[in-house]
């Protein structure tokens, strides 16, 4: 099997709905392939944003988009019931059409400490949800016994006015096993943020399969000045940074080793972010520190090198973690300069 070559944003649920579902349209004027949402946890209200449900979400942007496909990057089978999530998934595929929406499970770290469900367990209830999920939107009669989840669920019937199918079902990972996991069970693995081309080469070898490999990567682009280009990479590698170390310590060390990145080096960027916001926090990454990162950022021209280093590595799927000033002009500028040099 031959994956597609794709690219597309990653949206952070933690903003106005509004703003959301007009960076969706412009996205979809553009020619992105994909808009990921990134639901946003109760942390963020130390930062002075709100989080938003990405199911809620997913299905007002599908309303209002014609072509874009919309993923849940991710939603953690530990805050729905996995017959709930096959419902919600079922509304966004009645607003998106046929072929565009993609089910983005994973862990999530940071609800699990917000929430105080801290759980050894994570293999075993992202293999219960991706097939509870399949078998509700199978269809067909669905009984189901398994080790964290359990379902029952009587056959739809023929004259049930809704969509019939099973979309494509991805597993975020970072760890070798739950990689492993998504090799096996998932059509795609998605990695989290600062990913660097060395984590995406270690991926493909604990996935194991030819399946898609989608890559979060922090991004921002401007027409000629380099600088000015990186600008909104260094912010949120800067928000991304502060979390690892705030909120998934321990998780991230092989993303921060391959990425070459000790948590004494980040450890301001964490103090600087509780203390004052993510412009402190983006004040404290250095040129160096963001190199690190690997972002694509720049000019166009930078972008393109950048992506092609990730393709080279093995990612099937650049999700750009797109931030900083004039986000609009910037995504009108990747569909401008940027995927025509990866069309066709």
């Amino acid at each position: 099997m031959s994956v597609p070559f794709r690219i597309g944003v990653m949206q952070l649920t933690m903003e106005p709905l509004d703003e959301m579902i007009a960076s969706a349209r412009v996205m979809d004027e553009a020619g992105m392939d994909t808009i990921w949402l990134a639901e946003a946890y109760p942390w963020w209200r130390k930062h002075g944003m709100e989080a938003r449900s990405s199911t809620v979400v997913s299905a007002l942007m599908a309303r209002e988009t014609e072509r874009l496909t919309i993923g849940w990057g991710i939603i953690s089978p530990f805050t729905r019931h996995p017959v709930q999530v096959a419902m919600d998934a079922r509304v966004v595929q009645e607003a998106a059409g046929p072929d565009r929406f993609i089910l983005g499970f994973g862990t999530s770290k940071i609800f699990l400490n917000n929430a105080g469900m801290q759980t050894s367990k994570t293999l075993g209830p992202m293999r219960d949800a991706v097939a509870i999920v399949r078998g509700v939107l199978g269809g067909e009669a669905f009984d189901y016994e398994g080790s964290t989840w359990n379902a029952n669920v009587p056959a739809m019937q023929a004259e049930a006015h809704a969509p019939r199918g099973v979309p494509p079902v991805y597993v975020a990972a970072t760890a070798p096993k739950m990689q492993a996991l998504a090799g096996e069970i998932g059509d795609g693995c998605l990695t989290p943020s600062i990913t660097t081309p060395p984590f995406v080469r270690y991926t493909r070898e604990n996935v194991a399969a030819d399946i898609d490999i989608g890559c979060t990567v922090v991004a921002s682009i401007h027409e000629s000045d380099r600088d000015q280009g990186r600008d909104g990479a260094r912010e949120i590698a800067g928000m991304y940074l502060a979390n690892k170390v705030q909120n998934i310590q321990g998780s991230a060390d092989t993303l921060l080793d391959l990425a070459g990145i000790e948590q004494d080096e980040i450890r301001p960027v964490a103090e600087a972010m509780e203390q004052g916001g993510r412009l402190a926090a983006k004040a404290k990454v250095t040129d160096a520190l963001l190199d690190k990162c690997k972002p694509i950022a720049g000019t166009p021209d930078d972008c393109i090198a950048a992506i092609e280093e990730y393709r080279e590595a093995g990612c099937t799927h650049m999700m750009l973690e797109l931030w900083g000033a004039n986000r609009h002009d910037q995504i009108r500028l990747f569909g401008e300069r940027v995927l025509p040099h990866f069309r066709g």
